[in-house]
């Protein structure tokens, strides 16, 4: 049994185990700190959300008006380039759920035209708008 026992014992006699202890747990608050703050300056949040969270008026594009606006807020399409990169069905789902009363708005090219307004291609978009009706 006394191969079992752990000496912690320092050579003048004191005893270093609590010592130890509570350096090692120091270390590891200090570790956790550290970690925090790394991760606060250099975008830990920033990985977490989408780099553009900021809001554009999403009415510009033909067939949005500000009750389909709000709904796509609502679902964290806030921008033309977040309302580029969504799909048809992901767009067609977001007004079925808000009620048999958008079922009649299609989004075809809301993607499209959405891609236009986030290059910065106003000229075009408004010829192409000419010729929509309601987004179609």
């Amino acid at each position: 049994m006394k191969l079992l026992q752990m000496n912690t014992m320092a050579c003048d006699g004191s005893d270093v185990f609590w010592t130890w202890i509570l350096w090692l747990l120091g270390a590891f608050i200090l570790g956790l700190i550290l970690g925090w703050l790394l991760k606060q300056i250099f975008g830990g949040a920033a990985a977490a959300e989408p780099a553009q969270t900021y809001k554009e008026d999403l009415t510009k594009i033909e067939g949005i008006g500000e009750k389909i606006q709000g709904l796509l807020y609502k679902a964290k399409i806030n921008n033309y380039a977040d309302l580029s990169a969504a799909s048809q069905e992901t767009l067609q789902k977001i007004l079925s759920d808000a009620g048999p009363q958008y079922l009649v708005h299609k989004p075809y090219t809301w993607a499209a035209q959405a891609s236009l307004a986030n290059s910065g291609q106003w000229e075009e978009l408004e010829k192409w708008q000419d010729m929509l009706k309601g987004g179609i």
